[in-house]
């Protein structure tokens, strides 16, 4: 039987390996069809990986779109070294750290006489705020529960380079060790050394507010230590519970 499954797997993965080199052909052909199916395909989750680089939702949606030119003026150059998702990927992230740099540079001394939250920042949290409450909370609960979300983003961001980014390719993109080590052109062991000190750093950013607001907002922090991700927070956050863990 174990045997039937490894094969079953390997036939799988030849068979993805053939699908995705025939959609490749069809890019490089200059198929509008497969250009069609490569912006469905990875649209939304290359904007969702910029925007928790770069925290605006205009910025991000520039930098989806300076991606995906990259992505189809690039494809030529595209041989199959990796797969197609994790290249897409390692322009995104490429392009939100020019992105990143550049508004340190050039905006964050300017004044914005822009409301405190556009119309865009709005719709973006309003829609985060649907995906990630119980439709069963209260009102105080649902809010509760969008605050701490809205910290754990905040706090996300501000964990350092190259933590930050491999925090989020594994909690939150749940990519596997290997994609990430891939993507991001390092080995295993400092893929595995960056995760942990990045949940570590986020969990000394988060514990000091969950000891602050947890009263009024009925969170605990557990006395006891066991490990727990970026990822499991926003899970026991999403799931409408009242109890939060902050772990490395």
């Amino acid at each position: 039987m174990a045997g039937a499954t490894t094969l079953g797997d390997l036939a799988s993965a030849i068979g993805a390996r053939a699908e995705e080199a025939a959609i490749v052909a069809d890019l490089k052909a200059g198929s509008e069809a497969a250009y069609a199916w490569l912006i469905g395909e990875f649209q939304r989750p290359v904007y969702g990986l910029v925007y928790r680089m770069v925290s605006d939702p205009a910025d991000a949606a520039d930098t989806t779109q300076d991606v995906f030119l990259k992505v189809f003026r690039g494809m030529k150059h595209f041989h199959g070294e990796s797969s197609l998702k994790t290249w897409i990927y390692r322009i995104a992230l490429h392009e939100a750290a020019n992105r990143k740099r550049w508004w340190f540079r050039h905006k964050a001394h300017e004044t914005s006489i822009e409301p405190a939250e556009s119309d865009g920042m709005a719709n973006a949290n309003e829609a985060m705020q649907c995906a990630l409450t119980d439709r069963h909370d209260s009102p105080f609960d649902s809010v509760a529960l969008r605050e701490v979300q809205q910290r754990v983003d905040t706090e996300l961001r501000r964990v350092p380079e190259p933590y930050r980014s491999t925090l989020i390719l594994r909690d939150l993109e749940e990519m596997s060790y290997e994609e990430i080590a891939e993507i991001l052109q390092i080995s295993l062991g400092t893929v595995k050394s960056r995760l942990t000190r990045g949940r570590q750093a986020l969990k000394k950013r988060l514990a000091p507010y969950i000891r602050e607001v947890g009263g009024e907002l009925g969170l605990s922090v557990p006395e006891e230590e066991q490990q727990e991700d970026a990822a499991g927070l926003r899970r026991r956050v999403a799931g409408g519970g009242r109890r939060v863990e902050v772990m490395p």
